[in-house]
């Protein structure tokens, strides 16, 4: 048996009961790992909420650490007793003990402790896939502007610290000073508080009315439109997420008069269908955190049994880099 948080229909956060659940024995290409950390991210709020639908009963969870209790047949890049870290679908992480694919599955580093696993792995191959994987036209070069909204968050600080680390000129959007100030602690080279200054005008002034080559936009319906007008002619507007509500349906037409813009909406899962690309993001995530280049900061941890009030602080923007669940 195993603890494991699991919704019956979809809702706010009181639909998040913590159940007990059967754990069996793993099949064929999967493993059962029994978790140390546990990540909480935005998705996990779609899920419950039916922006993404799934089947119910639904347990949740994308992200997690721990270490391999079991391995089933096929499966060779991990055995019992590995320390291992993921981000993975199925949902399913919210949990003391699961059963799940083993291809998403990747060895945990010794240098990386399971807090720090559990909240870097789908964040951090987030970041991998946008800034390595979906870039724009002529590619990312050393001193070009980028623009990503919600700076501060988990996402946000690897994503600041990691386009330093490119030498980018990344300009983060916030919703507060507080996380401004955060944002550019972690490498970002400009920031905006939205709630304060017109972004775009900043923008333009931040590049001498030149533009941004990208855009990295998880906010969705409140920042899509304009953030459109920050590109540069040819410029890319990469869609990750509706932390604001999904973006609406558009005329492809504006993008021609807008400068012939390109438009992306990335999902990690996309990107990581097979072990070896996921062996691949995740080699070059691990080296850029045990380098020192990329620190995860973990601003807030809660228990199981607190995943309303951990949902709640999510939605509400009261959090700021990653948040997990320790067991």
């Amino acid at each position: 048996m195993s603890k494991a948080v699991q919704i019956d229909q979809n809702g706010g956060p009181e639909q998040l009961k913590l159940v007990d659940v059967t754990v069996g024995e793993p099949g064929p290409g999967e493993i059962r790992i029994r978790h140390k950390a546990i990540g909480l991210n935005f998705i996990d709020v779609y899920q419950r909420s039916g922006l993404y639908a799934l089947p119910m009963p639904l347990q949740l969870g994308m992200e997690g650490a721990g270490v391999v209790e079991a391995v089933g047949t096929g499966v060779t890049h991990l055995k019992a007793g590995d320390r291992a870290a993921y981000a993975s679908n199925p949902p399913g992480s919210y949990s003391e003990v699961r059963v799940m694919p083993a291809k998403c599955v990747c060895k945990l580093p010794d240098a990386i402790d399971f807090e720090t696993g559990a909240a870097m792995m789908l964040k951090g191959l987030t970041v991998q896939y946008l800034l390595r994987r979906t870039q724009p036209q002529g590619g990312l070069n050393v001193g070009d502007f980028v623009l990503f909204h919600a700076a501060a968050g988990g996402v946000g600080l690897i994503a600041c610290q990691w386009a330093k680390a490119l030498g980018l000129q990344l300009i983060g959007t916030a919703g507060s000073d507080e996380k401004c100030a955060l944002a550019r602690e972690h490498g970002a080279a400009f920031t905006i508080n939205y709630a304060k200054e017109d972004f775009l005008a900043r923008v333009k002034e931040i590049t001498g009315g030149a533009g941004v080559k990208v855009v990295y936009d998880s906010v969705g319906k409140d920042t899509f439109e304009k953030s459109l007008d920050c590109l540069r002619p040819l410029g890319l507007m990469a869609s990750f997420g509706n932390a604001s509500g999904p973006v609406p349906p558009f005329a492809p037409g504006i993008l021609g008069a807008k400068g012939s813009l390109y438009v992306t909406r990335q999902t990690l899962f996309s990107h990581i269908t097979t072990r070896e690309a996921t062996q691949e993001m995740a080699d070059e995530l691990f080296a850029m955190v045990t380098s020192g280049k990329v620190k995860i900061r973990i601003d807030q941890r809660f228990k199981l049994d607190q995943v309303q009030e951990a949902h709640r602080a999510l939605e509400a923007r009261k959090t700021t880099g990653c948040t997990i669940f320790t067991l």
